[in-house]
């Protein structure tokens, strides 16, 4: 299985530590972000990853060959300008239609500022079984910015806030807000759909192609333990976290 780590941020939030490195070397208890998803990829299966970069991006370069690439094959997807997720994945699609592996087998993809517990082989398995075009962690805990499902846990809206309009693309009588949680698995069709151009967040394309009618999955993960690493009061809490987690 191979996967793709978005890490091209800037990293506003964690500043001043983010002034004179990329975000993906942020640390947490002496190790880096990006260690920390590369380590629980690997100990998944995966062998194969691409990154995408943007801020400080030879840091991060001369990181991974100082590390060996952490026992597995790591790309780099350089973008000049930074071009989102959406724009992030189509950029690196080449990485997964190249070289050794089943190109049909499903491609794990997570943000480089996510620590978390998701079941990650229980998430293949249920993209597997659905026969999603995509398959995202989501959980039921309050955010900014809600996707919205069916009781079948198809995406059909999203709402940004609370109380405002949702924005529904896929008829449902009843939706379900629930939050992304930085952690999905698509399918290599996913691929070639992705017709937006320039930056743009692949929600954009989810939500398109769910009007569409294609499939986009919820992933229910409300029991385990996720949490954003975009402010330096996330980064102190996962570091006590971990802490804890490692003595019980």
């Amino acid at each position: 299985m191979k996967a793709m780590i978005f890490a091209a941020g800037l990293g506003a939030r964690l500043r001043p530590l983010t002034n004179d490195r990329p975000k993906a070397l942020v640390e947490i208890n002496g190790r880096t972000l990006l260690e920390i998803v590369l380590t629980r990829v690997r100990e998944f299966g995966v062998r194969d990853v691409v990154i995408n970069v943007h801020h400080l991006a030879e840091q991060l370069v001369e990181y991974l060959k100082a590390n060996d690439n952490f026992g597995m094959h790591v790309d780099v997807s350089r973008e000049d300008v930074l071009l989102d997720t959406g724009g992030g994945l189509k950029k690196a699609a080449h990485f997964f239609l190249a070289g050794a592996g089943n190109p049909q087998e499903p491609i794990l993809v997570h943000n480089v500022d996510v620590l978390s517990t998701i079941d990650l082989a229980r998430m293949t398995e249920a993209h597997a079984a659905g026969q999603a075009l995509a398959t995202l962690a989501a959980q039921d805990r309050e955010t900014s910015r809600y996707l919205l499902f069916d009781e079948q846990g198809h995406l059909c809206g999203r709402r940004i806030g609370k109380i405002a309009t949702a924005e529904i693309v896929r008829a449902s009588r009843k939706v379900v807000p629930l939050a992304f949680s930085g952690v999905h698995i698509i399918s290599p069709r996913l691929l070639d759909k992705l017709a937006e151009q320039g930056p743009f967040s692949i929600i954009t394309s989810y939500l398109r192609l769910a009007g569409q009618g294609e499939d986009i999955q919820a992933f229910r993960a409300d029991q385990y333990y996720w949490r954003d690493l975009g402010r330096l009061a996330d980064l102190e809490q996962a570091g006590e976290d971990l802490k804890a987690a490692k003595s019980s």
